[in-house]
C-alpha cells in the first residue's frame, strides 16, 4: 500500500511540474491576463476537470507561478550572497542586486509576473508574502549588519516624513534608525525600476552599456541607504 500511494504521490509531483511548465510557456506567449486552465490541459493531452484536480482555479495556477518565481529569485540572490558572505556590505548589497538582474534577464515572464503590470482580476493570497519578502529581507540584514558593526550614515530625511519613517522602522526594521528605513523602502523600489526599465525597453538608446551602469547603480543605492563606499586614497 505505501509503495503505491509513493507512486501517486511520484506521480502527482510529475504532473504538476508540467501543468506549471506549461503554464509558463504560456505566460511567455499570451501573458499572464490570458492564462487559461483550459488551454494547458489542451496542451498537455488532459480533460480540463482532471486539471481542476491540481489546480482548482487559474488564480491557484497564477499563485503557484508566482511562489516559484519569487523563490526562484529569492534563491538565486541567497546564492550570490553566499559567496561574497566575508565581503565589506557594500560589496554584499552589489552582489544581490546583480543576482537580482541577472535573474530578471534569464527569467524575464516570471519577472513579469511579479513585477510588472498587475494581472486583471487577481489578488495575490497571504502565501505569496513569505517568498516575496526573500530579497527584501536579504538587503535589509545586509544594512543590518553594517549597522551593528562600523556603523551607517544616516541619509537626510524631511522633516514632514519624520513620523513615516518612525513607523517604516517599526513595521519592517525596528533595529535600524527610522532615516535608514525610508531609505531602504526607496532603494528597493529604485533597483526594481532599474530592472524593469532595462527588461521592458525603456533604455533603449539611453544606456548602451548595461553592465557597469547597473553595477554604478547599485553601489549609489548602496550608498543612498547610508553604505558608504571608502574614499579612494
Amino acid at each position: 500500500m505505501s509503495t503505491a500511494r509513493g507512486a501517486r504521490a511520484r506521480a502527482r509531483i510529475e504532473v504538476t511540474a508540467a501543468i506549471k511548465d506549461e503554464a509558463r510557456r504560456q505566460l511567455a506567449s499570451e501573458g499572464a491576463a490570458r492564462l487559461s486552465l483550459r488551454a494547458v490541459a489542451r496542451e498537455l493531452g488532459m480533460v480540463s476537470s482532471a486539471l481542476y484536480r491540481y489546480f482548482p482555479s487559474r488564480d491557484d495556477l497564477l499563485t503557484a507561478l508566482i511562489i516559484d518565481a519569487y523563490d526562484s529569485l529569492g534563491e538565486a540572490a541567497e546564492t550570490a550572497h553566499s559567496a561574497v558572505a566575508d565581503a565589506a556590505p557594500q560589496a554584499r548589497w552589489v552582489a544581490v542586486c546583480v543576482a537580482v538582474r541577472d535573474w530578471a534577464l534569464a527569467h524575464p515572464h516570471e519577472y513579469a509576473l511579479i513585477y510588472g503590470s498587475p494581472v486583471p482580476g487577481y489578488a495575490a493570497p497571504d502565501t505569496t508574502v513569505r517568498p516575496a519578502s526573500r530579497v527584501a529581507l536579504l538587503l535589509v540584514g545586509i544594512v543590518r549588519d553594517a549597522h551593528r558593526g562600523k556603523g551607517v550614515a544616516r541619509p537626510p530625511l524631511a522633516a514632514e516624513l519624520k513620523t513615516e519613517a518612525q513607523r517604516m522602522a517599526a513595521d519592517l526594521a525596528p533595529d535600524l534608525p527610522p532615516e535608514v528605513a525610508v531609505a531602504l523602502v526607496a532603494a528597493w523600489a529604485q533597483l526594481f525600476g532599474l530592472i524593469g526599465f532595462e527588461l521592458f525597453g525603456q533604455f533603449h538608446r539611453v544606456v548602451e552599456e548595461r553592465d557597469p551602469f547597473f553595477r554604478h547603480a547599485a553601489a549609489q543605492l548602496a550608498h543612498g541607504v547610508g553604505l558608504v563606499f571608502p574614499q579612494p586614497s
